[in-house]
This record gives structure tokens, C-alpha cells and sequence, in this order.
């Protein structure tokens, strides 16, 4: 994955930011802009971007956080752009999950080409279209379930949890960034309606009495575990 891709990008220096935006349009990606990092937050929840470039020295939460926050429930490649004298924020930002970072001032080709790079190293998940597990098929572009060959039909809602599990599967995830990423940041902690839509869910999925492919972890989250 790489032209088209939607790509956050988050600087509050608007001549960076409008900078940006021009390089990855030119590169043939669209961007997603934000000034500050909750701002950022929002977006990467609304908007399901496919990687992110984040400024170190944002206004409100810095850059660091930001990929921290992300990577509660994101894996898209994310790339930090920092200041020549940044090196101890860039090592932490790595530590938190960053994939890769550009020192400003940067070159246009080399920012997109490291874009490029992560988005091929997250491009085989990324891209993987059929998932087959266990008796149930999820075709995720053509939004299409089935169990043991029937069609199993799911509300938006249902497909779009459905989907995010699946994408991260085997991985434990929270409430909270269940909702975020399925409803947005306004529902953060709504888990009732992130309950009832697990039970709707399951009861279509799962063999009657068999709790097969949706895992729950008590009072924290759940996970795909087929």
C-alpha cells in the first residue's frame, strides 16, 4: 500500500503543515492534517489513517504522547518528524512505538520515501484482503462473513468491530480503544454499548455455546484469538 494511502500528518507550524500536504499530494497520498496532538487523536479515530507523521513539539501534548495514545489500539506506521537537538524525545518516541523518524529540515523525496518504506513493512497485514479462521471467512473489502460457508449478516457497526479485531488479532485490546477506533473519541467510555455490541456479535459468529474466536479479558478488553 502506498499511493492513495491517507496519511496524518500533525505539525502546528502551519508553513510545515501546508508544506507537508503539498509533498504527500504531489506523492500521490492524501493527507489528513491536524495542528496539535488531541486534535491528532480525533482524527486518527475518525478517519482510519494508514500511517501518521507527527511533529515532537506540539502545543498541547507533545509528539511522544501522541504515538503512546496511538499505539493503545493503532498499528500504522508512524513517523516523527524532530528538531536537530530532539534526540532524546526521538529515542523515547521509538520506544513507544514510532517506526522510523526525519530530522527537520527534511528533503521531500526523503520524507516520502520513508513513508513508503513503512508502509511496506506494514503493507502484507495491511493489505490482507480475505481472512479465514477456524470455520468463519471475513472478506473485508466486500464486507462479506461467512461461517461454514453460510453468510452471516452484520450491521455496519458489528462488520467495523468485527474488522478491527480481526486486524489486530491476537492482541489484547481495551475498551476504550475499541471505541475510539469503532465510534470515536465520544464514546470512549461507552462500554455498554461496546457489551451489547460483543454480545449481537457473537451470537451471529459463534457456534451455539462455543466462545471460539471472541475473547474476553474481565473488566479490560477483548481480543480475536482464532
Amino acid at each position: 500500500m502506498a499511493e492513495g494511502a491517507r496519511v496524518l500528518v500533525c505539525d502546528d507550524d502551519d508553513q510545515i503543515l501546508r508544506a507537508v500536504r503539498v509533498i504527500l499530494r504531489d506523492a500521490g497520498f492524501e493527507a489528513l492534517p491536524a495542528v496539535d496532538g488531541e486534535e491528532a487523536l480525533d482524527v486518527a479515530a475518525v478517519r482510519s489513517p494508514d500511517a501518521a507523521i507527527i511533529d515532537l513539539v506540539l502545543p498541547d501534548i507533545d509528539g511522544v504522547e501522541v504515538c503512546r495514545r496511538l499505539r493503545e489500539w493503532s498499528e500504522m506506521p508512524i513517523i516523527v518528524l524532530s528538531a536537530v537537538g530532539d534526540e532524546a524525545a526521538k529515542v523515547r518516541a521509538l520506544a513507544v512505538g514510532a517506526d522510523d523518524y526525519v530530522t527537520k529540515p527534511f528533503g521531500p523525496r526523503e520524507l516520502v520515501a520513508r513513508l513508503e518504506a513503512v508502509l511496506r513493512r506494514a503493507g502484507p497485514a495491511a493489505g490482507e484482503s480475505l481472512i479465514t479462521a477456524d470455520g468463519l471467512e471475513v472478506d473485508l473489502s466486500a464486507r462479506i462473513v461467512r461461517r461454514e460457508g453460510d453468510e452471516i449478516h452484520l450491521t455496519p457497526k458489528e462488520f467495523d468491530l468485527l474488522r478491527h479485531l480481526i486486524n489486530n488479532r491476537g492482541r489484547l485490546l481495551t475498551h476504550r480503544a475499541l471505541l475510539t477506533a469503532v465510534w470515536g473519541p465520544g464514546y470512549s467510555d461507552d462500554t455498554q454499548v461496546l457489551r451489547a455490541h460483543i454480545a449481537n456479535l457473537r451470537r451471529k459468529i459463534e457456534p451455539a455455546g462455543i466462545g471460539r474466536y471472541i475473547k474476553t479479558d474481565p473488566g479490560v478488553g477483548y481480543r480475536f484469538a482464532a
